[in-house]
């Protein structure tokens, strides 16, 4: 039965993105809103969905080992699967802002839960401090869009990188934002129906709390950031595919972990520091990759994969 839940959970995760995408894209022309800041708040906020009630949930049940394993594993499964595959597929070009702004503030935010972690725990004042992180984060992009949208009126030229057909362009508000709605149901409901059977087949087999939120958890969580990201660069959306994964890595560490602080103070192990220092090394690692070229290409794309496959052996091994 878990299998069924887990095949029809991937159906609604592939359907929902695929709407969603299609709905914000929509958006993002009828209000001259660059794709990236698409990606970066309203795509990576309803992706990173699953992750708020995983983690939230689990700190309410005083489950600490499972909202932390969640978050830092879903966000280097993000950067390390997400981003790999999607720069396989196609080559990824990334926009100045997110090189000089976006990303190095990912990696002030990780390495910030570094820092607040190395005493084994978050307190409700570690929780505060991201959340008005978040406000800080939340605030950046609404001006960005605003100076944005400013430069477009004054040079007449189109920021927006989109094709879509007239049909499209026709539809109406109001039919665009169910569609995003509809979309964000389909990649909650999905996700959770995925994580749900997941953990119930993983636990059956007796793994530990702690290694199923790393792996099991943390990877059905990001699925809609998978399948999202995914469909967007096959669309030729790749704007909103890495503004997805920065957005929704963002989201995480300051919202969700913020949020899951602050109702209940948090203990972190030993083990999740050090997946903590490894999430940290592998977004500088990204930020490398991206100053370097521009872009995100192929053999980038193989070389995350390939230290996800070897991080996950020495998960399960130690």
């Amino acid at each position: 039965m878990s299998f069924l839940i887990l095949i029809i959970g991937f159906i609604l995760l592939i359907k929902g993105a695929d709407i969603f995408v299609e709905g914000s894209s929509s958006i993002a022309k009828k209000f001259n809103v660059p794709p990236m800041i698409i990606g970066l708040t309203i795509v990576a906020m309803g992706t990173s969905a699953p992750e708020a009630a995983v983690s939230i949930s689990s700190s309410l049940a005083g489950q600490n080992d499972m909202s932390i394993a969640n978050v830092v594993g879903s966000n280097f499964f993000n950067i390390l699967v997400v981003l790999g595959v999607s720069a396989i597929i196609a080559k990824l070009p990334v926009e100045e802002n997110t090189i000089k702004k976006d990303t190095p503030f990912l990696i002030f935010i990780s390495a910030l839960l570094l820092v607040l972690g190395f005493n084994l725990n978050l307190s409700r004042l570690d929780g505060v401090i991201f959340l008005i992180l978040f406000a800080v984060f939340l605030i950046n992009m609404i001006k960005s869009n605003l100076n944005s949208r400013s430069n477009e009126t004054s040079s007449g030229e189109t920021a927006i990188a989109i094709e879509v057909s007239e049909e499209k362009e026709a539809v109406s508000l109001p039919k665009t934002l169910v569609l995003c709605l509809v979309g964000i149901v389909g990649i909650v409901f999905g996700g959770d129906l995925v994580v749900d059977s997941a953990t119930s087949i993983a636990t059956a087999f007796g793994m530990s709390a702690n290694l199923v939120g790393l792996t099991i958890v943390a990877m059905g969580t990001s699925l809609p950031e998978f399948v999202t990201s995914v469909i967007a660069v096959k669309k030729g959306e790749t704007e909103i595919a890495i503004g997805n994964v920065i957005g929704s890595n963002i989201f995480n560490i300051l919202l969700v972990l913020g949020l899951a602080a602050l109702i209940h103070p948090m203990t972190i192990s030993f083990i999740a520091l050090i997946d903590t220092m490894f999430m940290t090394a592998i977004t500088v690692l990204l930020y490398i990759f991206m100053k370097k070229n521009n872009s995100l290409n192929r053999v980038h794309g193989i070389i995350f994969l390939v230290i996800y496959i070897a991080y996950m052996v020495y998960t399960i091994v130690r």
